[in-house]
């Protein structure tokens, strides 16, 4: 069995490590540090916003004790090259770029084989830092996972030196039942939510697990104040629910 069907037949926080984004980014994470020698070590993770695509990196940064930034609008070279050295643990100092770049791959080098998550990674694209990151990557040899928006793919075939060193390639997708119901067993364990419950809330969010967590939480906000277990999707008027449009309005209570 491999390290990561160890991981997601575990079951750690209440089943989140089989809903299948998550077990789909551990699976490419185990791709990249597996690799045979010889073989480049980028992969790419990619998606609509909302489908959990940070917080599957998170879970599995969890699992694997990988390094994780988040690249920020306003981010340097010398500021992606300093957050890169404290998630290595090495404290950053001043220096020039390419000082900070040697000291950045011998501290991932030093980390081996701690992968590098680079979360937001279309910004790198924008603002032209990709290069920077493939250099990071050949002289270390550390694993590089870039995540990214649907048009991360197209952004990185602007730059072909890294394009072509890209090992896999994998799409976060949308929610379906199994997924949501383990979201739900997530968020709200002590409650039970009926399947046409569950359905409805994949209908409204599309199928994206960041709205469809923001209204199990709703859901469980809503079972506390009226002390109530059993939910149902007749236990809500239509506009209770988060679709990200507008708020909804409070349940519908029984007379």
């Amino acid at each position: 069995m491999s390290n990561t069907e160890q991981l997601v037949n575990t079951g750690i926080v209440g089943g989140l490590a089989e809903v299948k984004n998550v077990a789909r980014f551990l699976t490419l994470v185990e791709t990249l540090i597996e690799r045979p020698e010889g073989l480049p070590g980028l992969g790419v993770f990619h998606g609509y916003s909302g489908l959990g695509k940070t917080q599957a990196s998170i879970f599995a940064q969890n699992m694997t004790d990988a390094m994780r930034i988040e690249v920020g609008e306003s981010w340097s070279k010398k500021t992606l090259l300093q957050k890169i050295l404290v998630e290595a643990r090495v404290e950053p100092r001043r220096a020039t770029i390419a000082d900070l770049t040697e000291l950045a791959i011998n501290a991932l080098a030093d980390n081996w084989p701690r992968p590098l998550f680079i979360d937001e990674a279309d910004k790198l694209a924008d603002k032209k830092m990709l290069e920077l990151v493939r250099e990071l990557h050949e002289h270390s040899q550390v694993p590089v996972l870039l995540i990214g928006e649907e048009q991360l793919p197209e952004k990185l075939e602007t730059v072909e030196r890294v394009h072509n060193r890209v090992l896999d390639w994998v799409a976060a997708d949308y929610c379906d039942h199994d997924d949501a119901r383990l979201l739900a067993e997530v968020v709200c364990p002590e409650l039970t939510i009926s399947d046409d419950l569950i359905d409805y809330l994949i209908e409204t969010t599309k199928g994206r697990a960041r709205g469809l967590v923001i209204n199990f939480n709703r859901i469980k906000e809503h079972a506390c104040n009226y002390r109530e277990k059993d939910l149902s999707r007749g236990s809500f008027d239509e506009d209770f629910f988060f679709t990200g449009k507008r708020r909804g309005r409070q349940p519908r209570r029984a007379a």
